[in-house]
């Protein structure tokens, strides 16, 4: 199984956004460095809205996650709801 990654810049705005997907993704690996967070899963990392809004306590577009966005890895599947990123087609 393969690894999918989503890099996002360490700061205020994104600390929610990176507790939100700890949450919903418990086997992921974080790797907090000064300047950025990564996170890696095996397999899939599902990034959902309603969890990013219980840690923000407020709406949340998911495009709000390409301000901070650094870089990611594998296919991406998004819709209003969640971003899927996975290397299964």
């Amino acid at each position: 199984m393969s690894t999918v990654f989503i890099a996002l810049q360490a700061n205020e705005e994104t600390r929610p956004i990176i507790e939100a997907i700890e949450i919903d993704n418990p086997q992921a690996v974080v790797n907090r460095q000064p300047a950025m967070v990564k996170i890696d899963a095996q397999g899939q990392l599902v990034i959902r809205k309603s969890t990013i809004e219980e840690q923000l306590g407020r709406d949340f577009d998911l495009q709000e996650l390409h301000i901070n966005l650094i870089s990611l890895t594998g296919n991406v599947v998004e819709d209003d709801e969640t971003l899927t990123l996975s290397w299964n087609s």
